[in-house]
C-alpha cells in the first residue's frame, strides 16, 4: 500500500521517473510496475533482491517502503552506497538500531540526501498550525494534546504488522509520528515518559501459526520535556466512529490551536479575545498534486526531499528526528510494561 503510495507521488513531481521496483513478492511487484504504467511511466525493472536493485546503475534515489524489521538491514545496504534515500517510519524497531544507521549515515557519501518519511509533519491542517505556533498566537507552549482515534490495524503481506517484535510495538510503529510532533511543537527534548496501554479488543480472535497477535490497540501517553511542556498522546484502534481521525490540540499561555485533521479545520482562540471567541478556517494546499492517503503530506514531503537532492541541502527531517520518535515509544512500551514512569536515559543508547 505505502509503496504504491510513494510511486504515485514520485510519478506526480516535474522530471522524475521510477525506473525500478525490488520486493520480494512477485505480486507486490507486479502491483507496484502496474501503478507506474497506470500514470503513464514506463516499463520499470522488477527485482527480488533489492541488493541486485542497488547495484544496477538505475537509480540515483531510493525509497525504503518495507517491513519495519527490515529496515536496519535495507537501510544498512543503501547507505553503503551514494545513494539519496527517503526510509519509511519508523526508523527502526530498537535503538540500537536506530543508532546503527545513523552513525552509518554519519560516515556516508558526502552531499547524498539522507530522508526520514515522518509525512505527518506535512499535514496541511499540521503545517498552519506551526506557522500559527512560530508567529505567536499562543504565545509560549505549555501542553501538547493528540488524540488518533481510528480503525485497527490494516492486513500487510504475511501479517507481518501482528507482532511487536516485527513492529517495534504499536507505540513505536503507529505512534513515532505524533512523538516527533510533539518534539517539534515543543521545541525540546523528551526527558520522561509514562503509559497505560493494552490490547483491550483488536486481533484477538487472530492466530498465525498457532499464535495470537500482541499488539497494543489503546492507550495514553504522557511526555514530560526539557523544558516544561507536557505532551499527551490519546490512541485508540477500534473508533471507527470518530469524525476525525486525529486532532492536535497546542495550549499556551496566550491562546489555543486545535487541528482537525480529517475535516483539515484549524481552531484558533485567543484569551484576550474572550472566552468563547474563536477564529476558525478550512485549510487547503493548492500546490498538491496528489492527496493519497495522507491528504496531500506524502506528496508535499517528496517535494522537499527532491528539492534538498537538486538544490544539494541538508535534509529537514534527519534519521536523528526518525530515532528520537522511536525511542518514546520505546520508552511508552516500557512503562507500560514496568508500570512506572521511563526516563529516556534508560531508553537511549548508553544511557
Amino acid at each position: 500500500m505505502m509503496g504504491v503510495e510513494h510511486i504515485e507521488n514520485i510519478l506526480h513531481l516535474d522530471g522524475t521517473v521510477v525506473t525500478a521496483i525490488a520486493d520480494p513478492n512477485a505480486e507486490r511487484r507486479a502491483i507496484g510496475a502496474a501503478t507506474v504504467r497506470e500514470l503513464g511511466g514506463s516499463d520499470v525493472v522488477q527485482f527480488a533482491d533489492y541488493r541486485e536493485m542497488l547495484s544496477s546503475g538505475l537509480i540515483d534515489a531510493v525509497v525504503i517502503v518495507t517491513p519495519n524489521m527490515t529496515h536496519v538491514d535495507v537501510l544498512s545496504d543503501v547507505l553503503a552506497t551514494d545513494l539519496h534515500v527517503m526510509v519509511e517510519k519508523p526508523l527502526c524497531t530498537t535503538i540500537e538500531d536506530c543508532q546503527k544507521v545513523v552513525d552509518a549515515a554519519a560516515l556516508g557519501a558526502p552531499g547524498r540526501v539522507v530522508w526520514m518519511g515522518l509525512e505527518y509533519r506535512y499535514m496541511p491542517p499540521t503545517t498552519a498550525m506551526l506557522e500559527e505556533i512560530r508567529s505567536g498566537t499562543v504565545g509560549n507552549v505549555k501542553m501538547v494534546a493528540i488524540r488518533e482515534h481510528r480503525f485497527p490495524f490494516l492486513e500487510k503481506v504475511a501479517d507481518w504488522n501482528r507482532f511487536n517484535r516485527n513492529t517495534g510495538g504499536t507505540f513505536v510503529e503507529k505512534c513515532c509520528h505524533f512523538f516527533d510532533l510533539m518534539r517539534l511543537i515543543a521545541d525540546a527534548e523528551p526527558v520522561r515518559v509514562f503509559a497505560s496501554g493494552a490490547q483491550d479488543v483488536n486481533h484477538l480472535d487472530e492466530s498465525y501459526n498457532g499464535e495470537t497477535p500482541d499488539i497494543l490497540d489503546n492507550g495514553f501517553v504522557i511526555v514530560d520535556f526539557d523544558n516544561g511542556v507536557r505532551g499527551l498522546l490519546d490512541l485508540c484502534m477500534f473508533a471507527e466512529a470518530s469524525k476525525n481521525e486525529q486532532e492536535i490540540s497546542v495550549t499556551g499561555d496566550k491562546g489555543k490551536l486545535e487541528a482537525m485533521v480529517t475535516e483539515s479545520i484549524l481552531r484558533i482562540g485567543r484569551r484576550a479575545d474572550g472566552q468563547h471567541v474563536i477564529a476558525e478556517r478550512s485549510i487547503a494546499d493548492h500546490s498538491i498534486r496528489h492527496v493519497g492517503l495522507h491528504n496531500g503530506a506524502s506528496y508535499l514531503e517528496h517535494v522537499d526531499f527532491l528539492d534538498a537532492i537538486r538544490s544539494k541541502t541538508s535534509a529537514k527531517v534527519t534519521l536523528i528526528d526518525g530515532m528520537k520518535s522511536v525511542a518514546i515509544g520505546i520508552a511508552a512500551h516500557r512503562s507500560v510494561d514496568l508500570g512506572r514512569v521511563v526516563e529516556m536515559s534508560e531508553v537511549m543508547v548508553g544511557g
